[in-house]
């Protein structure tokens, strides 16, 4: 996220969403899909998980979906991996909108946006409102106030955690010279026969 050279993973543009929900409403003249009940939608490596999702396509063909979930206590989730590199981008809010035409998510109220290398934590952002663009992985954040607070942004202000690049090596020891060893004395030379 921060100043990193990898991008969100360029094949996931092309691929094909699939839904599995409990429940669906689909209205063929509006073009719009309701799912609800333990909803995951996949779309390559991007997936957003929620009790409730919107999925609306428009003339073009885009997808736009908005994720929310029944209970303060919950959060709808969005992941995707980054372009050539083993690491995922991990976002939360209790709504979320995706734009699958501009590749834009949107994490709305007590948001968390998280880089991860191999499920270690690199980098995280707290705040109210998260814009990812991930076509760019550029973002902005915005605060709440106390109002947005949670336990990980308990001052509801925009908050960001950056850890150490590179594994951080411990001292080396120093180094004893031991003296050096006199030289041997030649033994007895061989007698001829």
């Amino acid at each position: 996220m921060l100043a990193s050279p990898a991008w969100a993973e360029k094949a996931d543009r092309t691929k094909p969403i699939n839904v599995e929900a409990d429940k669906l409403q689909y209205d063929d003249l509006k073009q719009v899909n309701i799912f609800t009940g333990n909803v995951t939608l996949t779309k390559g490596t991007i997936v957003i998980r929620a009790d409730r999702l919107v999925l609306k396509t428009d003339a073009e063909g885009f997808q736009y979906a908005t994720a929310t979930v029944n209970s303060a206590a919950n959060q709808a989730t969005f992941r995707q991996k980054r372009e050539g590199v083993d690491q995922f981008i991990e976002g939360a809010g209790q709504q979320l909108d995706y734009d699958g035409k501009t590749e834009v998510v949107r994490f709305i109220t007590k948001a968390s946006l998280k880089r991860l290398e191999k499920e270690r934590v690199t980098d995280e952002v707290y705040g109210n409102l998260i814009t990812y663009e991930s076509l760019s992985e550029f973002y902005t954040v915005e605060s709440g106030g106390p109002a947005s607070a949670t336990s990980n942004n308990p001052g509801g202000r925009v908050k960001v955690v950056i850890q150490p690049k590179g594994a951080l090596q411990p001292p080396s020891a120093p180094v004893t010279l031991k003296p050096a060893a006199p030289p041997s004395a030649p033994g007895p030379a061989p007698r001829s026969q």
